[in-house]
């Protein structure tokens, strides 16, 4: 039976020392890219946990999810409390990235880094999505979807079909085609009682980067000892140098006064009483779109 020679050896050790120097550095990648896939589930699998201990008002308590972009790696805290600033720190949970994984952004209601949940229905304020991506290939980008029902996921939901949806006007958008990221005061004008307009801080409610405004709340609007309340929530899907995208969620159970909200001196969206919308009267708003 025929031997290698000493040099036919060498020649296939070669060989197998040039395929795993080709192979060796794609392993790597495929094992970072399995960081990045392992701690989406891990963090979807946690914002759960944290709606499930709501629910079961373990501890008399709410529970969340907080997403500290500052340090390095980043980091995520399962915390006991209604929000990560009031929280019992002796319960916090935290769990650190990977180092080849960060979140390259946070889009979550109200320009937060936290994630809460309601104790009786498990719903949350919190929607939006966090996109976390691979430090070496940006491209590589995982997305975890939070939707206000409270579901979590790595799959968004689908979406109907916009013919078959019944819009109303309890959800409006419309554009403000303008930079809205200095403006000051966002009125609420009552017109049959004037005397109960209310004015909202527009800077007080952005978010640090002045990328999004969110508020919520209610005014009470009427004759003297028979006023009424009037709930609103009012928030932009899009915040630029170019343009504002706002969307205004007026429910017609709560609110039964004609309205008309401007920004500073431009006129946005008209209400008659019962929720029929016009568009304002400045030149740099869109036609409101029903949803």
């Amino acid at each position: 039976m025929r031997s290698f020679t000493l040099i036919e050896m060498l020649i296939v050790i070669g060989i197998i020392g040039i395929l795993v120097a080709f192979a060796f550095p794609a392993y790597r990648f495929f094992q970072k890219e399995s960081d990045l896939t392992n701690l989406s589930v891990e963090i979807v699998n946690t914002i759960r946990l944290a709606q499930n201990k709501t629910l079961a008002s373990e501890r008399a308590s709410q529970y969340g999810v907080y997403f500290d972009q500052i340090t390095i790696p980043n980091r995520y805290i399962l915390f006991k409390g209604g929000s990560y600033g009031s929280r019992d720190a002796s319960f916090d949970e935290i769990h650190k990235f990977s180092s080849f994984v960060e979140i390259s952004e946070m889009n979550l209601a109200g320009g937060v880094s936290e994630v809460v949940f309601n104790r009786v229905s498990g719903e949350t304020l919190q929607s939006g999505n966090i996109f976390l991506r691979l430090k070496i290939d940006p491209t590589k980008i995982k997305t975890i979807y939070i939707e206000s029902s409270g579901r979590v996921d790595l799959v968004s939901s689908p979406t109907p079909s916009d013919e078959e949806r019944i819009k109303d006007s309890r959800h409006v958008h419309f554009t403000y085609n303008q930079d809205a990221r200095n403006a000051a005061t966002l009125h609420l004008i009552f017109l049959n009682y004037p005397a109960d307009n209310s004015d909202i801080d527009f800077q007080a409610n952005l978010n640090p980067g002045k990328t999004k405004f969110y508020w919520e709340g209610s005014v009470l609007v009427g004759p003297v000892g028979n006023k009424t309340e009037q709930k609103l929530f009012i928030q932009t899907h899009s915040l630029d140098l170019t343009a504002a995208q706002f969307s205004v969620h007026r429910d017609r159970r709560y609110n039964d006064n004609a309205l008309e909200i401007t920004l500073d001196d431009q006129n946005l969206i008209h209400y008659t009483a019962d929720g029929q919308t016009t568009k304002g009267s400045s030149v740099h708003v869109t036609d409101p779109q029903w949803q």
